[in-house]
């Protein structure tokens, strides 16, 4: 996810917009041959997948649009860019791809009560198993240019061609199956393609949702970004990293440091802007705020109290982690933080069980648990 690492801003555009003008070349090409053959040859499973190759094309159109108005400038009404318009874009061809689903579903269910008999040739054959050979190429190669520059777009389509190739060998060997045996699955075929490529939109609409809504990031990033951070000779511990995607070379984050409580001003104002340089430099990812956690170092009954209220929390089941513990003993105060997991159906009771033990064990002393997002 390291983009300033792989490729610029610039660069990444003119990758997509490339790419994406090979696939409409290659899917109004397959359409147009597919189309004829398919017209000719009376066969409703191979005008589909001609139909498809349209939306695949017009899929790409939009991931050009996409990417050419989301690589505009930040302004005053839009200080963060206008990225997420890539995830508006991926969203339409999405839809584009449920409506052809729809479309084709349609049209099958017609001719399973109105066939026609299809006429397959040597040359027809031969035109679907080209199909096949492209659509493969292309699908591998817009995937795999959509994964190097994150583009959910171009990875969408290149799934998507991927396994419109594997759609048109079923629809050979439908062909192959008629001049054999003389069985006819043409309507068949074309219900079970359309049911695939709806459920592919579905698919792909709840994908980019996702993004729209802002979805955890993948763990091995978020590992990645906790290990830089605790490399910084100051830091003892890393908590509550939370990431905002504004687009997928856009990423702003926060994250809690866990110091010593020994450090002064000056010494914390460095450290952050060592984190900040760093985090930006290998990864890509703007830290906005480092929030700080001291860490009590100057009494040996804190540290001991702090073990014993660890130990009380995490014998709860579903507790993922307690962090940021600090007290003060002159006036018997505490805070910490605790992350309950979200598959527990009732984290507010198991907060309230947490925070009446703690008191049982304290009495004298007043707590501030607070209870944190599970970004982990």
């Amino acid at each position: 996810m390291n983009q300033q690492q792989e490729t610029t801003p610039a660069s990444r555009e003119k990758m997509i917009i490339r790419t994406s003008i090979i696939g409409i070349f290659a899917n109004l090409f397959l359409a147009a041959f597919k189309a004829a053959v398919g017209l000719l040859s009376h066969s409703i499973a191979i005008v589909l997948d001609a139909v498809n190759n349209l939306s695949d094309a017009l899929s790409s159109v939009i991931t050009i649009v996409g990417t050419k108005l989301a690589g505009k400038r930040p302004d005053k009404k839009h200080p963060l860019g206008y990225g997420r318009i890539e995830y508006l874009s991926a969203m339409v061809v999405a839809a584009i791809v449920l409506y052809a689903g729809i479309t084709a579903g349609v049209e099958s269910v017609r001719k399973l009560f109105e066939p026609e008999t299809p006429d397959y040739s040597i040359v027809t054959l031969i035109v679907v198993g080209a199909a096949v050979i492209v659509k493969l190429i292309l699908g591998r190669y817009v995937k795999s240019v959509g994964e190097r520059v994150h583009s959910s777009a171009l990875i969408a389509s290149g799934s998507d061609a991927s396994f419109d190739a594997v759609l048109s060998v079923a629809t050979l060997a439908c062909a192959i199956l008629y001049l054999l045996v003389g069985v006819q699955l043409e309507a068949v075929v074309g219900v079970v393609i359309s049911l695939v490529i709806i459920k592919a939109g579905v698919e792909m609409l709840a994908e980019t949702l996702d993004d729209i809504l802002g979805k955890r990031m993948e763990p091995e990033f978020l590992s990645e970004i906790r290990k830089t951070i605790h490399e910084d000779p100051d830091v003892q511990g890393v908590f509550d990293l939370i990431l905002h995607s504004y687009g997928p070379d856009r990423i702003i984050g926060s994250v809690h440091v866990e110091v010593p409580d020994t450090l002064d001003a000056e010494s914390i104002d460095q450290m952050e802007r060592r984190i900040a340089d760093q985090v930006f430099l290998k990864h890509g990812v703007l830290l906005t705020g480092i929030g700080i956690y001291a860490y009590n170092t100057k009494n040996d009954t804190v540290k001991e109290m702090r073990t014993a209220v660890t130990r009380i929390v995490m014998e709860h089941g579903n507790v993922l982690q307690m962090h940021g513990f600090y007290a003060d003993t002159e006036k018997k105060t505490a805070a910490f933080d605790i992350i309950i997991d979200y598959g527990y159906e009732d984290r507010d009771d198991l907060y309230a069980h947490i925070t009446q033990d703690i008191r049982e064990a304290y009495p004298d002393w007043t707590f501030r648990i607070t209870m944190d997002i599970d970004v982990l």
